[in-house]
């Protein structure tokens, strides 16, 4: 019998952990297998794919988890991977069996799943760092709304795209921390298993539930996260792209590891969100080249934002 299927298409857990990339902090997630089968429960989830980057660990895990676990018996859990291409752009894969090499071409990404006859989805494919852009076209589906996109003009940039292109759509939580898990969600109408999903969504059979922004306070929960973690991978990313400014990162660090409270670092993130919007702003509006951030040069950025 089909059902319509509250579904969660895009969070993360602990086990994405050390998986991100060489360009990125090792830490992304401090969602536990226990809270993030809680706040599924509480978001009244009836499917949840966790999609960690570059791996699918986490997944046996939180099944070997739940299968012990009366109360989250109605949930169910199914294998997916946020895959990262050549171009540091992010691919989702959903109802895989083996994990599929980074670092490769979207080309070959997309090949990759369509040998295991599962589907994929474009996310955040306007975001200011990891999107493909207009390669999102290659997807089977495309993300319309990331939670984490609080620059907010990503979003508006992939819901004009997915107008012009008759896009198949739906949206993310992107979740990072235990409170956005369902933060949004889309309806499938299928049976709940996984072949019958899988087929469901390559035929269009999903909607678009409901769409919120994660808050200001949950950001900096993962930013602290990240931070507070990464001391190590901090202090080479900035040797290795930013060495004239080290010593401005490393007084920075200092200054935030005795004052983590303080609400300057409140107001410092609030800046940083202005100065994101307006690039974001510039570069999905005014056709400023997207790959600026990949430059990694600080005074280039820092006149997108004037």
């Amino acid at each position: 019998m089909l059902e319509m299927l509250r579904t969660e298409l895009h969070c993360h857990n602990v086990y994405s952990n050390g998986h991100v990339g060489d360009l990125e902090p090792p830490f992304d997630s401090n969602v536990t297998i226990n809270d993030q089968l809680e706040n599924s429960l509480k978001s009244k989830l009836d499917i949840l794919f966790v999609t960690n980057h570059n791996t699918l660990d986490g997944f046996k895990q939180i099944t070997d988890y739940k299968n012990n676990h009366e109360k989250f018996s109605n949930l169910k859990v199914y294998p997916a991977v946020e895959v990262t291409t050549d171009k540091e752009a992010h691919v989702l894969v959903y109802g895989l069996q083996d994990e599929i090499k980074s670092n490769q071409s979207i080309d070959q990404i997309l090949d990759a799943a369509k040998s295991q006859d599962a589907i994929t989805i474009a996310p955040h494919p306007f975001s200011l760092v990891d999107a493909l852009r207009d390669d999102s076209l290659k997807c089977d589906l495309f993300e319309i709304f990331n939670s984490s996109n609080v620059d907010i003009y990503s979003n508006k940039k992939a819901e004009i795209f997915a107008k012009e292109n008759n896009l198949l759509t739906t949206v993310g939580s992107d979740s990072h921390i235990s409170s956005t898990i369902g933060r949004c969600t889309n309806m499938i109408d299928a049976q709940n298993n996984l072949d019958d999903v899988i087929c469901a969504m390559k035929k269009g059979k999903i909607s678009i539930e409901k769409t919120e922004y994660i808050t200001h306070s949950e950001v900096l929960e993962h930013i602290r996260y990240k931070i507070e973690n990464s001391k190590e991978y901090i202090d080479h990313y900035v040797n290795e792209f930013y060495p004239k400014y080290s010593w401005m990162f490393n007084m920075m660090y200092k200054s935030y590891m005795f004052t983590k409270k303080s609400l300057i670092w409140d107001a410092t993130l609030k800046i940083a969100l202005f100065g994101l919007r307006r690039i974001s702003y510039k570069i999905n509006f005014k056709g400023y080249d997207p790959s600026t951030f990949k430059t990694r040069d600080i005074p280039t950025i820092t006149k997108m934002i004037f």
